[in-house]
């Protein structure tokens, strides 16, 4: 019997620091898969936030600005040998059916107050007072992308990106608010200096199941950058803008 117990007692001496191993590790994937789920939600609101900070934009000078199709969607994964992967599904910008007669009526508008403006150069004063009220009038009727400008003539029209383009200024502010997202809340997914963090940005227009043969176009934009500079900016070796620069940005 005593033979028996110290060869019971043996074999759980052996076990239990293999077992502790493995317990420790489930317990270190938990905190990883933890940190990787923290830094999704990171991203989808980076997202969320350049989409508002062109929204804002927009809204400041039309009652009618674009939505959103959906909300972003972010999956995150620690690739051996090589760091952290996130996909990113960023919502569609959706315009209002009318803003193709704003965009004609504000350029049509914009030729004849350019057209009036250089007309004002060669009148008389009365007659340049009187083309100015017209202008003036005009730029309180037009979009206010050209309203809040003087009638000089030499006055040059202001380009607004965000009303000139939406989408364009939409993929510069979602750009931006993941470079930075990326830069500064990364330091918990330990990325070692030698590894990468790479975000993919990726449209989620979706395919119209109703149209015969439709393939819906989209873009993947992929940032990346090396751990070793993440290290140097969290150290403060480099500047927040010097790591910027440092950012790997590919555009598909």
């Amino acid at each position: 019997m005593k033979g028996w117990i110290s060869g019971v007692a043996v074999v759980l001496l052996a076990v239990t620091p293999a077992y502790a191993q493995q317990q420790q590790t489930e317990a270190d994937q938990a905190k990883a898969r933890q940190r990787i789920s923290t830094m999704e939600g990171v991203l989808e609101r980076a997202v969320t936030n350049g989409a508002d900070n062109m929204l804002r934009q927009i809204k400041a000078v039309t009652s009618d600005p674009p939505v959103l199709t959906g909300q972003p969607e972010v999956r995150g994964f620690r690739l051996d040998g090589y760091g952290v992967f996130f996909d990113v599904e960023v919502p569609q910008l959706l315009l209002p059916v009318t803003w193709p007669l704003r965009q004609l009526y504000r350029d049509n508008t914009n030729r004849v107050v350019d057209d009036l403006r250089a007309l004002m150069v060669s009148l008389n004063p009365p007659q340049r007072e009187q083309v100015a009220q017209l202008v003036q009038r005009l730029q309180l009727q037009a979009p206010q992308s050209i309203a809040g400008q003087g009638p000089s003539a030499q006055t040059p029209r202001l380009a607004d990106p965000a009303i000139d383009d939406p989408e364009a200024r939409y993929t510069v502010e979602v750009k931006a608010a993941l470079v930075d997202a990326m830069i500064e809340n990364s330091q918990a997914l330990a990325i070692g200096l030698d590894e990468w963090l790479t975000v993919a940005a990726r449209d989620n227009v979706q395919v119209d199941p109703l149209i015969r043969g439709d393939r819906a176009e989209f873009s993947t934009i992929i940032f990346r950058v090396r751990g070793s500079d993440l290290s140097a900016f969290r150290a403060g070796r480099i500047t927040i803008d010097d790591v910027r620069k440092k950012v790997e940005v590919r555009e598909y």
